[in-house]
């Protein structure tokens, strides 16, 4: 556990970041909370009777201070195309692991792209969208291969009870259509297509007892961005429900509530796997509650790994990549209901 380890949280005071401060905690950790808004800050601080650095993405002096003397960085805070670049690099002079937790599609291409070479080089680690959208959809398409060193297509359906999102959802959405344009993205043969027609509707097969559901296709998420980073697959497609598509492009949708003492919300989700090479097929599933909340345990485990060296490379990696995957979702339990090999409901 972290035995008392200082980890910073940039964003500690948004939705997601409370959730990942409360499970480092909880874990041992002595999270530092950061971020621009002081105000709000210092109230979560005295709530949590946690320190509290004051940070701006656009002030590297200021994150410089924020990191200093901690074990390493989780970024939280959206829109993480403004703030993923200067807070891995504020953690790349601090000589420190960074992870975060974007699911926002350019900040993780971007990170790839821009950092891998020089972390690898440098021997730093840095991990992104180590989150439900990104970490836990890479673990299963990663656990599900198993032994095959490469597969035709891989397929990652979630089904959500809902999906009330965030102000940060909402404002990390929309920085990305801004710059996608009207265009939406997909992966096929091993490249990333432009396009302008709309995604497909068509009906997935979940397991048994949720069975068959209107799904909206290549919903490409986090996912898409990752597994093609590590893994011999030229077709990554996700799919999303149709009732939590609607909910997430709704603008009136409401924020998530809390249901329990944790502060998580009634939401329930299934992530369902399938990955073919060939005429053979193999699948993988997790189910859970709040698709925000479970992201704390995701990258927590994520960091207790890296800081003790529980890696399998350095550079910039996906979850599936740095880590043993079946152990890692193993390990997520309470949290994750696994299923490695689900039956197919009768079509």
């Amino acid at each position: 556990m972290g035995s008392g380890q200082l980890v910073a949280v940039f964003g500690a005071y948004g939705h997601t970041g409370q959730f990942v401060v409360a499970e480092l905690a909880a874990r041992g950790f002595a999270p530092v909370l950061s971020g621009r808004n002081a105000e709000t800050l210092d109230e979560l601080a005295r709530k949590h009777r946690l320190e509290a650095r004051v940070a701006s993405a656009g002030d590297p002096a200021s994150l410089d201070q924020a990191l200093m003397g901690t074990a390493a960085v989780i970024n939280c805070a959206g829109p993480f195309a403004s703030t993923t670049g200067p807070v891995i690099e504020a953690a790349l002079r601090a000589g420190i692991p960074y992870l975060d937790v974007a699911a926002e599609l350019e900040a993780n291409l971007d990170t790839f792209a821009h950092y891998r070479e020089r972390a690898r080089k440098a021997g730093a680690v840095i991990v992104p969208a180590m989150a439900f959208f990104g970490g836990l959809g890479d673990l299963l398409v990663t656990a599900a291969m198993g032994d095959w060193t490469e597969a035709d297509e891989a397929h990652i359906a979630y089904a959500l009870s809902h999906w009330h999102p965030t102000a940060g959802t909402r404002l990390s959405g929309a920085v990305s259509r801004e710059r996608r344009g009207d265009h939406r993205l997909r992966y096929s043969g091993g490249q990333w297509e432009h396009r302008t027609d709309a995604a497909p509707t068509l009906e997935w097969a979940f397991p048994e007892p949720m069975g068959p559901r209107q799904v909206i296709g290549e919903f490409t998420m986090a996912d898409v961005v990752t597994v093609p980073q590590h893994l011999s697959i030229p077709d990554v497609i996700t799919y999303m429900s149709a009732e939590a598509a609607r909910d997430v492009a709704t603008p009136h949708t409401p924020a998530p509530t809390a249901a329990d003492e944790s502060g998580r919300s009634d939401q329930t989700f299934l992530v369902d796997v399938v990955v073919r090479s060939g005429g053979a097929e193999r699948r993988a599933t997790a189910s859970g509650q709040d698709i925000y909340a479970v992201t704390a345990p995701l990258v927590a485990e994520a960091l207790e790994r890296v800081l003790t060296g529980r890696t399998k490379t350095v550079g910039v990696a996906a979850a599936g990549e740095i880590f043993d995957a079946s152990d890692f979702l193993h390990a997520l339990a309470p949290h994750v209901a696994l299923d490695l090999h689900p039956q197919k409901p009768n079509a």
